[in-house]
């Protein structure tokens, strides 16, 4: 785990995995809790948490892609759809991330 904050691609999973966890928090429990039970404090609380960690994997991928030379058309793109698919950013990180020298 150590190895994974000293390389850019190692923060990058360790961003993807924190925005994937936050999405299916928000996704699964906050906004059930909010519509379903009135109750929008964890929407409140975490939304903003979300935001910022879909921005920070956003900035990362493209700094990343740009660093490694990805080619945009073949892997930028699908590392960044990942962070809109519940579960994205953890199959991404199967599939592509930790195949990656690091």
């Amino acid at each position: 785990m150590g190895n994974l904050f000293k390389t850019t691609i190692g923060r990058l999973r360790i961003i993807a995995y924190l925005e994937g966890i936050s999405l299916l928090i928000l996704v699964f429990i906050a906004v059930p809790l909010k519509y379903y039970f009135h109750n929008p404090s964890l929407t409140k609380s975490l939304g903003p948490i979300h935001g910022a960690l879909f921005l920070l994997f956003i900035i990362n991928t493209m700094s990343v892609g740009i660093e490694q030379n990805w080619k945009f058309s073949k892997t930028t793109w699908k590392v960044i759809l990942a962070c809109f698919i519940p579960f994205g950013t953890f199959y991404i990180d199967k599939k592509i991330l930790s195949k990656l020298n690091l």
